[in-house]
C-alpha cells in the first residue's frame, strides 16, 4: 500500500503542477482563442489526474484536506467542461447521464461537508469553517446546474459563463492546494480561504466581460 501511496503522490503532484502552470497562463492571457483552447485542454486532463490521484489518496490516509480539494476540482473542472457540450438546453437540448451523476454526487459531498463542518466549528476547529466554505459554494453549483438542466436559462450564453465560472474555480482549488502545503507563515485559516477571497471577484468580472463580447460579435 505504501507503494501504491507513493506512486499516487508522484502522480498528484507532477499533474498538480502542470494544472497549476497551464491555468495561470490561461488566467492571464486572452481567452477564446487557439492557445487558449490548446491550453485549456493541458489544464483539463491534468486536473482531473490530480483530482483522482488525491481522491485515492485522502481514502488511503484519511486526509481531510486532500478529499476536499480532489472533490471540489474534480467537480468544478468536469462539469466546467461539460457545459462547453451542453451550449443548446435552451433550445431542447437534454443533459446527458454523467451530468446529472456529477451534480447529484456533488450534493452528497457537500452535504457531508456541511454537516460535519457544523460539527467541527462546535468543537472549536477552524477546518469546520473551510468546511461550510466549500459545502455552501457546492451546493450553490449544483443548484444552478439542476435550475439549467430544466430549461431555466436567463442568459444565452450561460454556457459560456459557467465554463469560465467552474474552470477559475477549478484553478482556485489548485492554488489552495499548493498554498496550503506550502504554507509557511499565515495562519492555515487564511490560507484555505485567501484564493477564494481574491479570485472569486474576478470570476465576476471575466464572466460579464466575456459573455458582452460574445454578445457583439454575435450580433
Amino acid at each position: 500500500m505504501e507503494f501504491v501511496f507513493k506512486f499516487l503522490l508522484i502522480i498528484h503532484i507532477v499533474a498538480g503542477c502542470i494544472g497549476l502552470f497551464m491555468g495561470t497562463i490561461n488566467i492571464i492571457r486572452r481567452k477564446g482563442d487557439t492557445p487558449h483552447r490548446l491550453v485549456g485542454k493541458y489544464f483539463y486532463f491534468s486536473m482531473l489526474i490530480n483530482a483522482i490521484a488525491g481522491f485515492i489518496m485522502s481514502v488511503i490516509n484519511q486526509n481531510l484536506f486532500l478529499l476536499i480539494v480532489a472533490v471540489f476540482s474534480f467537480y468544478m473542472t468536469a462539469t466546467g467542461q461539460r457545459f462547453l457540450y451542453l451550449k443548446r438546453i435552451d433550445k431542447g437540448q437534454s443533459p446527458k447521464t454523467i451530468d446529472w451523476i456529477l451534480t447529484i454526487t456533488m450534493i452528497a459531498f457537500a452535504s457531508c461537508f456541511i454537516i460535519f463542518g457544523f460539527y467541527l466549528v462546535f468543537n472549536d476547529k477552524n477546518m469546520g469553517i473551510v468546511l461550510l466554505v466549500f459545502g455552501f459554494i457546492s451546493l450553490m453549483m449544483t443548484r444552478k446546474d439542476i435550475s439549467l438542466y430544466k430549461g431555466n436559462i436567463r442568459n444565452k450564453n450561460y454556457w459560456l459563463l459557467i465554463h469560465i465560472q467552474r474552470m477559475t474555480g477549478a484553478y482556485i482549488a489548485s492554488l489552495t492546494a499548493f498554498l496550503v502545503v506550502n504554507n509557511t507563515y499565515l495562519p492555515p485559516i487564511i490560507t484555505w480561504l485567501l484564493p477564494t477571497i481574491i479570485l472569486t471577484p474576478l470570476i465576476f468580472y471575466w464572466s460579464k466581460k466575456n459573455a458582452f463580447r460574445t454578445l457583439i460579435r454575435r450580433k
